[in-house]
């Protein structure tokens, strides 16, 4: 009965106006963790044409993936902070407008938020997300037309694939695919290492001094990259204790996979650029001090590897032997 359930699902989405809409708005390693449901999505729904609501800063992320028809930037972060001037209001018309001009067959948010709620309330057409047992705040299970279960002890990876796999109608037997493809030259580029050594927590960041000593041992140049004032302050004073460190200037999501992609071995702490890293690919390796890697951890990727645990920061040493 399933199968032919599916087969019947399958049979209309190979129409070639048949339209898909994600919603997936923040933060970076959210979006990134939603890439591979976009790709099985792909895979399964050759014909569709996928479009993507995403927070604009991120929008870059989302463009690199092949499979993407057209990405849809929102700018909710801008608005609650600006939620009393004309002109926020006028955004948000203009955005829900624009929205509404096509009508999709499927409105999937994998957010199961009740900003992510709202978004893909405005668009047209069936809206689906995870049920109220399942969502990361119930309430926004309330905005979709179809509610789906999904299990919430599993990887952030596995909830997103799942969830579209039961929104779409496909059986989810495709392996994981970030599907993103920043495939460079390095020439004769001496080799060098990154280390991401921001993040948005502070039981999440790994102590200085330690990010010193694992630079010593592996005697490589590296590269410390920044997205604030105080990203780059840190980066400035390990870089000022090592030998051959580079603080280069801000960079776009864009510039920064294309390093991941160059470099030897890419080492961060539980920051969406560090999973950024590992979806493209690089030789990468995730610091977890305040989170779970269970369930947010590098996943997916033969390259990737995680160390720590919540609650406690691994040594240098234990760092350079996970990398080594």
């Amino acid at each position: 009965m399933l199968s032919r359930k599916i087969a019947a699902a399958n049979s209309k989405w190979l129409s070639p106006t048949f339209k898909v809409l994600f919603v997936k708005t923040s933060s970076l390693g959210d979006v990134v963790h939603h890439l591979p449901a976009l790709s099985d999505a792909a895979r399964k729904l050759p014909r569709a044409e996928i479009d993507w609501i995403v927070e604009a800063p991120f929008a870059g992320v989302a463009a690199m993936h092949g499979a993407v028809r057209r990405v849809i930037p929102v700018a909710l972060r801008r608005w609650r902070a600006r939620w009393w001037q004309g002109a926020t209001w006028r955004e948000i018309a203009e955005f829900r407008h624009a929205l509404r001009t096509e009508r999709y067959e499927a409105v999937v948010d994998t957010q199961s938020l009740v900003k992510s709620a709202l978004i893909a309330w405005c668009a047209l057409g069936t809206r689906h997300g995870m049920d109220a047992a399942s969502a990361r705040e119930p309430l926004a299970a309330r905005f979709y037309e179809r509610r789906h279960p999904v299990a919430k002890g599993l990887h952030a990876v596995e909830r997103n694939r799942i969830l579209s796999a039961a929104a779409l109608g496909y059986e989810l037997d495709a392996p994981l695919d970030y599907g993103l493809d920043v495939s460079v030259d390095a020439g004769d580029e001496p080799p060098y290492a990154v280390f991401l050594t921001m993040t948005s927590r502070a039981d999440k960041l790994w102590p200085e001094e330690r990010w010193i000593e694992l630079g010593r041992a592996l005697a490589l140049r590296l590269v410390l990259p920044w997205g604030s004032d105080a990203e780059r302050s840190r980066a400035a004073r390990i870089a000022k204790a090592l030998p051959q460190v580079e603080v280069p200037p801000r960079m776009s999501l864009e510039q920064l996979a294309r390093l991941f992609a160059r470099s030897q071995a890419v080492v961060g702490v539980d920051t969406g650029l560090t999973h950024l890293a590992a979806a493209v690919g690089a030789r990468t390796l995730g610091i977890y001090c305040g989170s779970d890697p269970a369930l947010t951890g590098l996943y997916g990727s033969t390259n990737a590897k995680n160390v720590g645990a919540l609650g406690r920061a691994p040594t240098a040493a234990e760092v350079l032997r996970a990398l080594r």
